[in-house]
């Protein structure tokens, strides 16, 4: 991954503040705003390649999904401000919250150390996973195996009907 911006950044210690430019775009006759404009820029990734990406509920620190991103999905966080991600199963980009209504909205991204992994702190609107809870890490692992450690949050066959229940 060529990570140019990010060394003439940090050699000029401008914080993340600086990274994104905001830019004016329109929905639904409302100019709205992105502050991750640049993110594309920053971060360019190669036509194939993937970055992992944590996504945390800004407020409580919960660790909600962990995703991978690719150029397509940066290109839509940029331009949305919300969670977009590379679904694996579905093979193409999907917007977190499509067809559920939870949608992410991103208030702050980071990089780590070595440039190759993000971290996204959102504030949801409903829960992430789409078994029903608000995090997709609800399982802890006991002595006596798996267990669900966390209340379901929502009902998965209301809100992901054309599931109907295939897990």
């Amino acid at each position: 991954m060529k990570m140019d911006n990010l060394a003439v950044m940090m050699e000029n210690k401008k914080s993340s503040r600086d990274w994104g430019m905001i830019i004016e775009r329109y929905e639904g006759g409302k100019i709205l705003t992105s502050t991750w404009a640049n993110l594309p820029e920053w971060l360019p990734l190669a036509p194939a390649s993937l970055i992992p990406a944590i996504i945390q509920d800004a407020d409580s620190r919960a660790v909600l999904m962990l995703v991978t991103l690719n150029q397509e999905a940066l290109q839509r966080i940029a331009a949305t401000g919300r969670v977009h991600y590379y679904h694996p199963r579905k093979r193409k980009v999907v917007l977190k919250g499509e067809s559920s209504g939870h949608f992410q909205e991103i208030v702050e991204i980071r990089l780590n150390c070595q440039g190759d992994q993000l971290l996204l702190r959102v504030k949801p609107r409903g829960g992430a996973c789409e078994w029903g809870y608000d995090s997709c890490f609800f399982r802890r692992l006991e002595e006596d195996g798996w267990q669900t450690a966390d209340p379901r949050a929502f009902d998965p066959e209301e809100v992901y009907p054309e599931f109907a229940f295939s897990h």
